[in-house]
């Protein structure tokens, strides 16, 4: 699958897209097809404040359990419910399914992550 490059990423495996005033944030191909299976979604605590790297919410496969980072500070302002029934649609697109909204402290923060030809090459 092809990296979209209208958005940024992280070497966590975490991918960044404007909306607006804030930032959706899912995962990348890569991290779903390490994780598996997706059995669970969630753990995203709406109205949190998190530091850049900070644990934001947690994904769970039949193979593993993995921490999903915010990729810069900001509010967490929404959770995608969908997942919270159908968890599997990250599996299907993990760039059409994002996972949380963050409202960045600072929105030039986004600047520093990797672009997509830099993501890939460290992937």
């Amino acid at each position: 699958m092809s990296l979209p490059e209208d958005r940024k990423y992280t070497a966590s495996h975490e991918w960044v897209l404007k909306e607006g005033d804030v930032f959706l944030v899912g995962i990348t191909f890569n991290a779903q097809d390490q994780l598996g299976d997706l059995v669970f979604v969630g753990d995203a605590q709406v109205g949190s404040t998190l530091a850049a790297g900070e644990t934001a919410a947690v994904v769970e496969s039949v193979k593993a359990a993995s921490d999903i980072y915010a990729p810069i500070a900001g509010e967490i302002t929404e959770f995608n419910t969908a997942l919270e029934d159908n968890p599997a649609l990250i599996n299907e697109d993990p760039y059409a399914n994002w996972i949380f909204k963050i409202k960045p402290s600072n929105p030039a923060d986004v600047d520093g992550l990797l672009s997509a030809a830099d993501y890939a090459a460290q992937a």
